[in-house]
């Protein structure tokens, strides 16, 4: 159906609209077609549809076919192959609203722009609340998991990097200490979830709490095995669990649809103070008892 003609102004915004829908349908399709899970496929068709829906809608008022961004498609697909199917959707979605349609606008011509537009920021919204991951619900047990090994790590690291001055040394008693540590953070989550009859989640979170330890553990003793001065490795270090924080926190923010900046503020403030009364006191040990290595 031919609708009655619009402004340059109107239709150039529908044109944007229209290569955004187009777009987000192959997006949809192409996840539906890769994920295994039946129910998520239904739900990512679906939205794919309304997606194609939406771009027909369009096209009525431009007269114009428009192709879909490839990269955009590319994009979006590999990012939830990687990191998971409900953070690239999120993502994609977040990247929706920093979109240059101004629905508003187009309203004042097209009087269906207000629906859709609703259609888009509620109904998309319901429907991906309906994708389920396994990962996310253990996303509990990465926290614990990282939390402490950046808490207890960054400690000791920092403690006995001014307590023996000796990257080789601190880097294998960040070693052991990383290693016993996950072994014990895993048995604990395991006789936890046991103990409050969670006997499904128990393995897996134990599994997923051990992992991300030793991430962390990695990414905080490698600066000893890179550089020979202590005092860089530990800097490089501190810098690694600010980035490891920073990652994480925001893949949680975005999969979760939690605040970024508080939980970033907090993970970074209790890892530095707890490393700097750690440094405080590897300093004291190493007068104390006046170890020299």
């Amino acid at each position: 159906m031919i609708k009655k003609p619009i402004s340059p102004e109107i239709r150039q915004q529908l044109i944007l609209a229209q290569r955004e829908e187009i777009t987000e349908y192959h997006i949809y399709n192409k996840l539906a077609g890769q994920t295994q899970n039946a129910e998520n496929a239904k739900v990512l068709k679906q939205i794919a549809a309304d997606e194609m829906k939406h771009y027909k809608l369009w096209s009525a008022y431009t007269n114009k076919e428009v192709s879909p961004s490839y990269w955009e498609i590319r994009k979006y697909y590999w990012i939830a192959k990687i990191f998971g199917l409900t953070f690239g959707l999120k993502l994609l979605e977040k990247g929706e609203k920093k979109a240059q349609v101004n629905y508003a606008l187009i309203a004042t011509e097209v009087p269906e722009a207000l629906a859709v537009a609703e259609d888009e920021n509620q109904h998309e919204k319901e429907l991906l609340g309906l994708i389920q991951e396994e990962h996310l619900k253990y996303m509990g047990s990465i926290v614990l998991g990282l939390n402490d090994a950046l808490v207890e790590i960054l400690g000791t690291l920092a403690g006995l990097t001014f307590a023996l001055q000796n990257t080789k040394l601190v880097a294998l008693a960040g070693i052991i200490t990383g290693i016993a540590g996950a072994l014990s953070m895993s048995s604990s989550e395991y006789l936890s979830n046991k103990a409050e009859g969670k006997n499904d989640l128990a393995v897996k979170s134990a599994v997923f709490t051990g992992i991300a330890y030793v991430i962390a553990v990695v990414f905080l003793v490698a600066p000893y095995l890179i550089f020979t001065s202590p005092f860089l490795a530990l800097l490089v270090a501190l810098f690694n669990s600010i980035l490891v924080v920073f990652l994480f926190t925001y893949y949680i923010s975005v999969a979760n649809d939690q605040p970024f900046r508080k939980r970033f503020t907090e993970m970074v403030v209790l890892s530095t103070v707890v490393g700097l009364i750690s440094f405080g006191l590897g300093y004291l040990v190493r007068i104390f008892f006046g170890i020299e290595v």
